[in-house]
């Protein structure tokens, strides 16, 4: 059932979704050219990629700890760290597009939920420099997987904090005078999101960018997609199907858009 209702909202949204030709907001589509559509291969990509190639033949088994809604390819707690980047680190063309980003904005602060084997993480942190990047993973033996990954990367300034994201990102935000960038890619459950969201919205700004992965996951999360979007704070947002992205731009009447990547 979740397989013909994930390609029906598929199919649905390339009928409907547009391509850079068919945006007339010039934010949206200064963000369609020159982000979305930058296929130019840059050699940070390599060289994360690399890494990714590592952990594809690494098969260490690990006790996973999902805090969430868990996998619809493997539920089984004890996991190869191979399979488990086969099966759940973001593809390079969703990575890069986050890379992608992040460096068009070149945020002060970001915030990830859900740092996996620390692939997404990297290219955060490669993408914006100077920020100050928080990775939050709720499992433990996962997390260590990932502070291995960025060793290996020679990345040592990312701050990456292991728990529960109810008791550990009410903190990070707290601690922070606004919100930049914030990805969330973990506990893809409909309250859950729009907790994170709920979380967020007091310290967010005119340049806030708010992205939630997995918006078509389930009924849930598509249910929670459209309450984020109908929030009198949010201006603006464009669906690209595997993730939202989610704007606070003032002085703008609210539009949504459906775009082809």
């Amino acid at each position: 059932m979740f397989n013909f209702r994930f390609a029906k909202d598929y199919l649905w949204h390339r009928f409907k979704a547009k391509s850079r030709h068919g945006i007339h907001s010039p934010f949206v589509y200064r963000l369609v050219d020159k982000v979305f559509y930058d296929f130019e291969a840059k050699k940070v990509y390599t060289a994360i990629e690399g890494h990714r190639e590592q952990l594809f033949n690494d098969n260490r088994i690990i006790t996973v700890t999902d805090l969430g809604a868990g996998s619809h390819l493997n539920n089984n707690r004890r996991k190869k760290i191979s399979d488990i980047a086969h099966n759940a680190l973001k593809p390079p063309k969703l990575a890069q597009l986050l890379y992608r980003l992040a460096a068009d904005l070149q945020p002060r602060n970001i915030i990830e939920l859900g740092t996996c084997l620390g692939i997404t993480t990297l290219y955060l942190q490669n993408a914006a420099p100077n920020a100050k990047v928080y990775t939050l993973e709720g499992c433990p033996e996962t997390a260590g997987v990932a502070k291995e990954t960025f060793a290996k990367a020679g990345i040592n300034d990312v701050d990456l904090i292991t728990g529960n994201f109810d008791n550990t990102l009410p903190d990070v935000i707290k601690n922070l005078k606004q919100v930049d960038f914030v990805f969330v890619d973990g506990n893809h459950q409909k309250d859950a999101t729009l907790k994170y969201f709920e979380w967020c919205l007091p310290k967010v700004h005119e340049d806030t960018l708010l992205i939630f992965d997995d918006i078509y996951w389930s009924e849930g999360m598509k249910e929670a997609w459209n309450e984020i979007k109908a929030h009198p704070k949010v201006t603006v947002t464009v669906d690209l199907f595997w993730i939202g992205l989610v704007f606070f731009k003032s002085g703008r009447v609210k539009e949504h858009f459906l775009v082809r990547v």
